[in-house]
């Protein structure tokens, strides 16, 4: 395949679809789940937190399939 045929099928993606910033939102939603999972203030964010988490990484895991 050469690097022409690469380039076109890469640029397919859109600019918001690639790796990079989908791995950092996938990150951020952890981190929100982290966050609700030890804040003492509201049942219903504790509640959530296992949840939050479990779809960052679900995310995280499918995101990292994703050309940069």
């Amino acid at each position: 395949m050469s690097t022409i045929q690469t380039a076109k099928r890469k640029s397919r993606w859109p600019r918001w679809g690639r790796r990079g910033l989908m791995e950092n939102i996938a990150t951020a939603i952890i981190a929100i789940g982290f966050l609700m999972l030890f804040q003492p203030f509201a049942l219903s964010l504790y509640s959530y937190s296992f949840v939050t988490m479990l779809a960052g990484t679900a995310m995280f895991i499918v995101v990292s399939k994703f050309p940069e």
